[in-house]
Order: structure tokens, then C-alpha cells, then sequence
């Protein structure tokens, strides 16, 4: 992200313009945001990067979190430019070793996710990235779990805020603060 509101608004419209709505999947209805445009495109994909890893260190983390799945695509290598470590927040039985997980309501029934134990520690400040930002319970979901392992909330960075979801509603008290930034909302 640039510091400029008109640096924001080209980066905004980089973006967007990548974005490829896919009506009535996965179910009628339902209007798909397909990012696999954006990260085809090598322009796009280093400038959502870019602006990633400046949030990173706007906002002081220690690690990124990565939400499963389509998060791990960019906070990995936003977290390597920004050279800081990567965890990967799965869905429950994924990962290797002891974990912790929380689990958490759905629309219709429950999931689970996990982080390895040893991921993260007091003292990290760790940014939560995700593709989307929906109704929000899986990123409030990590944001209690991180709390858990002793680390901190630095805060949550999504490429797209889907806002009539009313997801940023729902994260307002698991943030405690911290700052929640969408490089766009729709």
C-alpha cells in the first residue's frame, strides 16, 4: 500500500481490475471472486505483495499468519519480502506435531482450525492475511487463537472485504485494537 491516496486508489484499481467475478459458484446465487487472475499477472501479484509486506512492518509483526488456503498464497511471500517467518493457520488434522485449535460457528455447523504449538510464542506480533474477508469467523477464530499461544494480535490485512458481509462487524471485538486493513472493500 502507498502512502499516497492516489497511489492507493491505482494499486485499488490494479487490483480490481484482476478480479474475475464468477456468478452461481459455488452455488446459485453466490458471486465468486476468482483472484487467479491478479496472481497470474506478475505486475499485480509483486504490487498486492509490495503492499502486503508494508503493512507488515506499518504495523510491527514479528510472524505472518497465513488462514487456509487461499491465504497462504499471499501472506507467504508477503512475509518473505518483508523477511519475516510464515506460520500457516490449517484446518484441523493438516499439520504435523502438537497443535492447538479453536473451533467456530458456521452459517450452518462448526470447523475447526490449528497452528502448531511451537509456531508461535510470546513476544510475536503476528498480522493475520486471508484472500477475503467475509462474515469474518475464521479470522476471528485465529485472532483467538494466536492470543492463545501467548503471541500478539498485530493486526488483519485482506486483498478483498466483501462489506455487505458485515465481516469487519464481527472482528471488531476479537481485534481489541488492532487494526483490520482491506486493500479493497465491495
Amino acid at each position: 500500500m502507498t502512502a499516497t491516496p492516489a497511489g492507493a486508489e491505482a494499486l485499488r484499481e490494479q487490483l480490481l481490475g484482476r478480479i474475475r467475478d464468477v456468478p452461481d459458484y459455488p452455488q446459485p446465487g453466490v458471486v465468486f471472486k476468482d483472484i487467479t487472475p491478479l496472481l497470474a499477472d506478475p505486475d499485480a501479484f509483486n504490487a498486492l505483495v509490495d503492499a502486503l509486506a508494508v503493512l507488515c512492518a506499518r504495523h510491527g509483526a514479528t510472524k505472518v499468519a497465513g488462514l487456509e488456503a487461499r491465504g497462504f498464497i499471499l501472506a507467504a511471500p508477503a512475509a518473505a519480502r518483508a523477511h519475516l517467518g510464515f506460520v500457516p493457520v490449517r484446518k484441523a488434522g493438516k499439520l504435523p506435531g502438537a497443535t492447538l485449535s479453536q473451533r467456530y460457528e458456521l452459517e450452518y455447523g462448526s470447523a475447526e482450525i490449528e497452528v502448531q504449538q511451537d509456531a508461535l510464542a510470546p513476544g510475536d506480533r503476528v498480522l493475520v492475511i486471508d484472500d477475503v474477508l467475509a462474515t469474518g469467523g475464521t479470522a476471528e477464530a485465529s485472532l483467538e487463537l494466536i492470543r492463545r499461544t501467548g503471541a500478539e494480535v498485530a493486526g488483519v490485512a485482506v486483498l478483498l472485504e466483501l462489506g455487505f458481509l458485515k465481516g469487519r462487524e464481527r472482528l471488531s471485538t476479537a481485534l481489541a485494537g488492532a487494526p483490520l486493513d482491506a486493500l479493497i472493500i465491495v
